[in-house]
């Protein structure tokens, strides 16, 4: 028999993302007006500042006959230190990231609010993507900030301006930054769903972020060659066989976010890339040597990189969302 009237479940009223603007707009300024974020972006733009500066020291000796001098200012690691401005970002970015999100969700529970604020008309759903957008948006406007002091510094030093081409590349770098931002955002997020904790939430979010940076190199390899025959790893198989092996390999790693941003990184940056995985003579059949591709090639190139890191950044928000919306909130 179907269940009464009574015993029904109760149904929403509205839309669930009623007060999706609100929480949007609370988290935003919140962000932007806090402390935290103005260490936070201090310490980015330090950080980012040392390698931009040496390698702009560098690139103003070079002649204008390079067609995209702007985007070495990215991409060159100067020779006082080993890493370019695009590296320090890989590092930085998860850290800004991490900052900005792990406590979202638990500080509300632990100040008790948070019964409050969905006492009001605002579903859950509305409050936890109204905090990740919130997170993203300060992220964004973070990211643009230093780039274009980037390009800012680079009009002054060089006195050249950026073609179009190359601002074009320049935004597309920003779009896939911004994108690996929200990956880390959404899971500094997930672990403040799940610890009430800060400090917990914050520790298991920078663990995530070492084991990528330092184990998971470390492990592929050892996985790629217990997973691969013998003979193959002793180098003593076919070429497809080697060629199977680099590609098993070049998968593991990209079940980092560090690897597909990276990646994505060269791709767009460095137009002389033509793959990102083993360079075979197929692919170079009549191509020229250091031809830059076009920009619609670059893209396509990159495309998967891309689409990863937003696939990780819609499963994991979607993950911390489940969790959210089966916890019991209490007054």
């Amino acid at each position: 028999m179907p269940p009464s009237v009574a015993q029904r479940a109760p149904r929403r009223l509205g839309s669930p993302f009623t007060g999706l603007s609100a929480v949007f707009m609370k988290e935003f300024s919140d962000h932007l007006s806090s402390a935290r974020m103005m260490v936070l972006m201090l310490f980015v733009i330090v950080f980012g500042a040392l390698p931009v500066g040496l390698s702009l020291q560098e690139l103003r000796n070079i002649t204008e006959s390079d067609p995209f001098l702007f985007l070495r200012i990215f991409t060159s690691a100067p020779q006082r230190i080993p890493f370019s401005f695009t590296a320090s970002l890989t590092l930085v970015i998860p850290l800004l990231a991490i900052g900005l999100g792990f406590d979202s969700v638990n500080s509300e529970f632990n100040r008790r609010t948070l019964s409050r604020v969905l006492s009001q008309p605002i579903y859950r759903d509305a409050l936890l993507l109204g905090k990740f957008l919130g997170g993203l948006a300060t992220l964004a406007v973070a990211l643009i900030a230093l780039w274009l002091i980037v390009l800012g510094a680079g009009l002054l030093l060089l006195g050249l301006p950026p073609r179009s081409v190359e601002v074009a590349r320049g935004i597309g770098f920003l779009v896939v930054a911004i994108a690996y931002g929200g990956v880390w955002l959404a899971i500094a997020m997930l672990f403040s769903v799940i610890f009430r904790s800060t400090a917990t939430s914050a520790l298991c979010a920078l663990g995530v972020w070492l084991f990528f940076v330092i184990l998971w190199p470390l492990i592929v390899p050892v996985l790629t060659l217990a997973m691969t025959p013998t003979d193959v790893a002793m180098g003593l198989g076919r070429l497809d066989e080697t060629l199977a092996m680099i590609q098993l390999q070049s998968t593991l790693e990209r079940l980092s976010p560090n690897t597909l941003f990276g990646e994505a990184v060269i791709g767009l940056l460095n137009p002389e890339t033509r793959t990102l995985g083993p360079m075979i003579p197929s692919l170079m059949r009549g191509a020229i040597l250091g031809a830059p591709l076009p920009l619609d090639q670059s893209l396509l190139l990159i495309w998967p990189q891309v689409t990863g890191l937003i696939a990780a950044m819609i499963v994991v928000f979607a993950a911390a969302y489940v969790i959210f919306q089966r916890e019991e909130v209490r007054a």
